[in-house]
């Protein structure tokens, strides 16, 4: 019964999913479609030298061209904005699960099937987890198909690895937000703290090249973790590893939690 958990999961959440790949597919074709007046225009390179440090490092910037394709969705998708789209999902989707349920009043319908809560909750997070490749695999399939139109050159293998370290960050704060779910019945906590973890670890992972105090903590951040610039270098295979063990930690103690509550009392 936890594959009927797993998929009314799903289904519950079809229209809006639906949405979010369109919406993240739309907006991967038209930062890819501005591509070749950037390859066109080498000044772009120069202006992005005369940034600040920390806005470089921020936003994957140091050590590499803009004018190529590789460089340029870096910049403009893979350093912030692909994974902030897919973070708002997975936080979003993973708070939903059981916080938003019990907010609701309708907590009983996720355990109303024969199957103990702790399958329950994996059985969300399964659901979590696929909304998450979903998103991913909607960029991935537009960046496939516009390389040859764009002339964007990109590598397949670098590609794949990109999107991996974006679903794998999806998975990590959407877990988080499931597993916080599971252990207060606050969908403001339960999204809010994966959100601001996220934006913390984020910033640290950016910025701890700049700052001699913060660069002990950039083994805590994911985002560093999986690496950086990952259609120019590729990822981080033991960082993305790490990742998920971390997410998958996660939810198993979300799925500890929750048969530790009273979820009888008002």
């Amino acid at each position: 019964m936890a594959v009927e958990v797993f998929r009314r999961g799903l289904v519950d959440h079809r229209r809006a999913l639906i949405a979010w790949c369109v919406g993240i597919a739309a907006y991967v074709a038209l930062i890819a479609a501005i591509f070749p007046s950037v390859e066109s225009s080498p000044e772009f390179d120069r202006l992005v030298e005369s940034y600040p440090d920390a806005l470089k490092a921020l936003f994957g910037l140091e050590g590499g061209s803009i004018t190529t394709g590789a460089g340029y969705l870096d910049v403009e998708l893979f350093s912030f904005m692909l994974p902030l789209l897919v973070l708002v999902l997975a936080i979003g989707s993973g708070a939903r699960a059981l916080a938003g349920e019990e907010d609701a009043g309708r907590l009983e319908l996720p355990f109303s099937y024969p199957v103990r809560r702790n399958a329950a909750v994996l059985a969300k997070g399964a659901a979590v987890a696929v909304e998450v490749l979903a998103a991913c695999a909607a960029a991935g399939v537009v960046l496939t198909l516009l390389d040859p139109l764009l002339g964007l050159e990109l590598s397949a293998s670098h590609l794949f690895q990109a999107l991996v370290t974006v679903a794998a960050l999806g998975v990590l704060f959407g877990w988080s937000a499931l597993a916080l779910g599971a252990a207060v019945p606050s969908r403001a906590v339960a999204t809010g703290v994966p959100a601001g973890v996220a934006a913390a670890t984020y910033l640290v992972g950016g910025l701890h090249s700049l700052a001699d105090w913060l660069d002990p903590f950039r083994y805590l951040s994911p985002f560093w973790l999986v690496g950086t610039a990952p259609l120019r270098n590729g990822a981080s295979a033991l960082g993305v590893i790490a990742v998920l063990l971390f997410a998958a930690s996660a939810l198993l103690v979300g799925a500890w939690l929750i048969e530790r509550r009273d979820l009888e009392s008002p």
